[in-house]
C-alpha cells in the first residue's frame, strides 16, 4: 500500500520529466520561377538526307576513293569504273558526228544550187543532229564512270570492293546520309492535340532532344511537321523536329527522349519533388509556419520539372518552408526544428546553359 510519501515523490518525478525535444525536418523554400509547359515522348532520330548511290552504267570498279564511315562533300569521288570502253565509245561518236555535219554541210551547199532532193537534205540534217545527240550520251555515259556523292554527308559501309562488276541493277554501292542537322520524329498522343494545335499559330515550337542515357546534354531544336491524319488504331499523330547536331552525338534510328515545350509558365511556384505526398484526400505538402509548427495542406500539382521539382498551381504561398523527407512520421500541429535541406533541388527548368 502506498504512503503519501510515495505518492508525492512519483508526482514530482512526472512534473521533472523533460518534454520531448522538437522533431528535426529537412524543408526547402517555395521558389518561384519561370518553366516550361511540355509534352514528353519518346522518338527517333532520322537522317535529313539518306542517299543510296548506285551505279549507271556496268563495269568494273577500279578504285575506292573513300573510307567507310568517312565524312564526304558533294561531288567527292566514291568509286571509278573502268572508263576505256566508254572513252572509246566517246571518241566513236565524236568521229561519227564529224562525218555527219560534214555531210550535212555539203547538202546545204548543194540545196543552194537547187541540185540535191528535199528529202536527201533532211536526212542530213536528221543525220547530224542524232550524232549530236549520240555524242552528249557517250559524254554522259563517260562522266558516270566517275562516281561521285551527290550531298554532304557520311558514307556507311561499303557493299563492293575494287575488281567487282557492277551495273544499274546491282545493290547500292554505298550509303550516304546527312547527319546535321538530324530529324526527331516522335508522335502525340491524340488527347493531346488540342493543347498542341493552340500553340502553332505563334513563334516556332521548341522541342528538345535527348539521348537515352544522357551521354550528351540535351540539344535544341524546332517543330518543322505535323502530320494531317491520326494514324489508323495507334491514336497518334507523326510529328518532326529538325534538331542541330553539328558535333554528330545523334545518329540516324537512335532512340531519344523528346520534350515539346508548348509556352512558358511565368513565376511557377516550385516545391522540390519529394515534398510532395499523396494522401487519402489527394496531394499534400508540409509547412513549417512560423511557430514552429506543422501545417498539412492540400495543394493541386502541375508537371514535374528537370532537377526533382514540382510546380504546385495552388495550396502554398512563394516563401513558405515545405518539408522534404520522413513525412510519415509527422502529423499536424507537431512541433518541429526545421533545417535547410542541402540536398535539394534548386531549380525547376532545364537550364539553358545545358541546351545545345
Amino acid at each position: 500500500m502506498e504512503t503519501g510519501g510515495d505518492t508525492n515523490a512519483i508526482t514530482s518525478r512526472q512534473k521533472a520529466a523533460p518534454r520531448p525535444a522538437p522533431r528535426s525536418v529537412a524543408v526547402a523554400k517555395v521558389i518561384t520561377k519561370d518553366v516550361p509547359l511540355y509534352l514528353d515522348e519518346i522518338g527517333t532520330c532520322t537522317a535529313v538526307e539518306t542517299v543510296q548511290v548506285q551505279a549507271q552504267i556496268s563495269g568494273q570498279i577500279i578504285s575506292r576513293d573513300f573510307e567507310d564511315g568517312a565524312d564526304v562533300k558533294k561531288g567527292d569521288v566514291l568509286f571509278r569504273i573502268d572508263p576505256r570502253p566508254f572513252e572509246a565509245a566517246f571518241a566513236s561518236a565524236q568521229a561519227d558526228a564529224v562525218l555527219a555535219h560534214a555531210t550535212f554541210q555539203r547538202q546545204t551547199e548543194l540545196r543552194t544550187k537547187a541540185v540535191v532532193a528535199s528529202q536527201d537534205y533532211d536526212v542530213a540534217r536528221a543525220n547530224a543532229m542524232k550524232a549530236d545527240a549520240a555524242v552528249t550520251v557517250a559524254q554522259v555515259n563517260l562522266d558516270y564512270c566517275t562516281i561521285r556523292s551527290p550531298i554532304d554527308g557520311r558514307t556507311g559501309i561499303r557493299n563492293v570492293d575494287v575488281g567487282n562488276v557492277v551495273g544499274p541493277s546491282s545493290p547500292p554501292l554505298v550509303t550516304v546520309q546527312r547527319l546535321d542537322p538530324i530529324y526527331t520524329d516522335f508522335t502525340i498522343a491524340e488527347p493531346d492535340i488540342p493543347r498542341v494545335r493552340q500553340h502553332l499559330n505563334g513563334p516556332s515550337l521548341q522541342v528538345l532532344t535527348e539521348a537515352e542515357n544522357d551521354y550528351i546534354p540535351p540539344r535544341r531544336g524546332e517543330l518543322t511537321f505535323i502530320d494531317n491524319a491520326v494514324q489508323p488504331g495507334m491514336g497518334t499523330v507523326r510529328a518532326r523536329a529538325t534538331t542541330d547536331n553539328h558535333d554528330r552525338g545523334l545518329w540516324p534510328s537512335q532512340f531519344v527522349r523528346v520534350r515539346l515545350i508548348l509556352e512558358t509558365l511565368k513565376n511557377a511556384m516550385l516545391v522540390p519533388s519529394g515534398a510532395v505526398q499523396i494522401g487519402q484526400n489527394g496531394p499534400y505538402v508540409f509547412v513549417v509556419k512560423s511557430d514552429s509548427t506543422l501545417d498539412l495542406r492540400q495543394v493541386k500539382p502541375g508537371q514535374r520539372q528537370a532537377g526533382e521539382t514540382t510546380v504546385i498551381i495552388d495550396g502554398v504561398k512563394p516563401g513558405e518552408s515545405v518539408v522534404t523527407r520522413g513525412q510519415l512520421q509527422l502529423a499536424p500541429g507537431m512541433k518541429v526544428a526545421a533545417q535547410e535541406d542541402k540536398a535539394s533541388p534548386a531549380g525547376g527548368a532545364r537550364d539553358d546553359a545545358t541546351v545545345q
